[in-house]
């Protein structure tokens, strides 16, 4: 008797979470590999909620593909919300499902809820299984010579390559459905998207969430970008990423899909750099698992000493992108307009925050997940971390980005500038880094006047680079 026959009758429940792909899907896979009808259902419950506003606009679009792509296939997504266990136990009962599966999330929250979901499901006499979709290992997967987890990207990474990634399954081309259909709630009536005021055109005009839109992100970037992307990247104002975060976030397409696909083109710098930047976040994920409170304790516990500063005023300027440094704020206007940064300009935004403002990371880490489309708990902590100093694999304290100097390097003409910071936009290059340091004839000829069109920079960088500096040496040597 094979795995996916064992004597039941009833319908198979595919729990769609963070997989909403019919591509590379084993829990799908399995459920079509039975031969029974299959009842596909998301859920909405508390932790889905959480969302950000950002997240959950995303999230509204790509199970309307999901919606769509099933009824292609002679299927439906049914959709339900409450308390996953109450929830789930009455959809299966109305269903008379006999068996549930759905792909393993690595979220502490997440993990709780499942384990209650599997509890509930065996005690009503179902055949609850899971699978690896989201991440090219498992998190216990990987691990030193000793049998710890990592705690340097390099290594891990280095170990990863050496096992090698599993290859990547085709997309389910028809699903048996069920006699009867259980009831569905409307989507529409979820209100995840924002009505009044509706604040989301920007995201409307950056974004095509689903499957296809995943697809096409990722065959536009090995045509165009890939061969370049290891330069490219570094420049915000050149398309030169991959912009996949939050397809893969939602699991529109899997990282086995994308290694593969990276495979499969000519060898070279640019290939093997992005896929670089998936195993960083394989990474985040295996640190979040074996360190389930990152979103909130330094992984170096050595700088939970560190003076934060309450600075409310400094936060809402960071956040608003009224800083005053160009970069800086461009970067924030994007992320209100887009909900995505580019990643250079989100270290320097970060570092801003965090070592210009000495604002805790903890601060900026929860604004981003609240207005990023990509928000994503591992990636996001342990980036905030990286830059604030406090991770496990961070960048030195004593490396403070200066965001006009980044600014004139990756942005040497200023067209980032200029296409989010439109009161700039007549600035000569030369002054357009730094405004305030453009004589008064230059200001009043691009219509600039700071402290008025323009705000005055709300710190000084080298006074709160020494500032920041001598505060992280007495941490750091305080917690040495």
């Amino acid at each position: 008797m094979n795995d996916c026959d064992e004597g039941r009758g009833g319908p198979v429940l595919m729990w769609f979470r963070r997989d909403l792909r019919l591509a590379d899907n084993p829990a799908l896979a399995w459920a079509l590999r039975t031969g029974r009808p299959v009842i596909p259902f998301f859920l909405l419950d508390d932790e889905e909620r959480r969302r950000g506003g950002a997240s959950r606009w995303w999230l509204h679009g790509s199970l309307n593909a999901l919606g769509e792509d099933l009824g292609r296939i002679g299927s439906r997504l049914v959709l339900r919300s409450g308390p996953a266990e109450g929830a789930i136990a009455a959809l299966a009962e109305e269903a008379g499902a006999s068996d549930i599966v759905w792909n393993r999330l690595y979220e502490p929250t997440l993990i709780k809820r499942d384990e209650g979901v599997e509890s509930r499901c065996r005690d009503a006499g179902m055949a609850p299984r899971s699978f690896n979709a989201a991440l090219l290992f498992e998190p216990c997967a990987v691990s030193t010579r000793t049998g710890r987890h990592y705690r340097v990207f390099t290594p891990f990474w280095r170990q990863c390559l050496k096992q090698g990634f599993e290859p990547a399954e085709g997309a389910v081309r028809r699903l048996l459905p069920p006699a009867d259909w259980p009831a569905s709630e409307e989507l529409a009536n979820w209100r995840l998207r924002p009505t009044a005021p509706d604040w989301a055109s920007g995201l409307r005009e950056a974004w095509q969430p689903g499957e296809a839109g995943a697809r096409s992100r990722l065959e536009r970037f090995l045509g165009e970008r890939a061969s370049g992307y290891a330069e490219g990247r570094e420049f915000p104002a050149d398309e030169g990423t991959g912009r996949l975060s939050p397809h893969l976030h939602f699991g529109e397409v899997g990282p086995r899909q994308v290694a593969a696909t990276l495979g499969a083109v000519e060898p070279g710098s640019g290939a093997g750099a992005f896929l670089r930047q998936i195993g960083w976040r394989e990474f985040s994920h295996h640190l979040l698992y074996h360190n389930p409170d990152m979103d909130s304790v330094n992984l170096q516990r050595g700088f939970d000493p560190m003076p934060w500063r309450d600075d409310p005023e400094g936060l809402r300027a960071w956040q608003q992108g009224r800083t005053g440094y160009p970069l800086v704020d461009a970067g924030m206007r994007e992320l209100w307009t887009t909900g995505w940064m580019h990643n250079r300009v989100r270290m320097v935004a970060a570092s801003f925050l965090t070592k210009h403002l000495l604002i805790d990371w903890r601060l900026g880490a929860r604004w981003f997940l609240d207005t990023l489309v990509d928000a994503d708990l591992a990636n996001n902590s342990a980036g905030w971390q990286w830059v604030a100093g406090s991770g496990a694999d961070a960048a030195p304290y004593f490396r403070i980005f200066n965001p006009t100097a980044q600014s004139q390097r990756f942005d040497a003409g200023g067209a980032y500038l200029r296409k989010w910071l439109p009161e700039l936009r007549r600035l000569p290059d030369k002054w357009i880094h730094a405004p305030w340091e453009a004589p008064e004839t230059v200001l009043a000829e691009a219509g600039v006047g700071i402290g008025e069109t323009w705000p005055r920079p709300i710190v000084d960088h080298r006074e709160a680079r020494e500032r920041a500096l001598g505060i992280y040496r007495t941490v750091v040597r305080e917690g040495a």
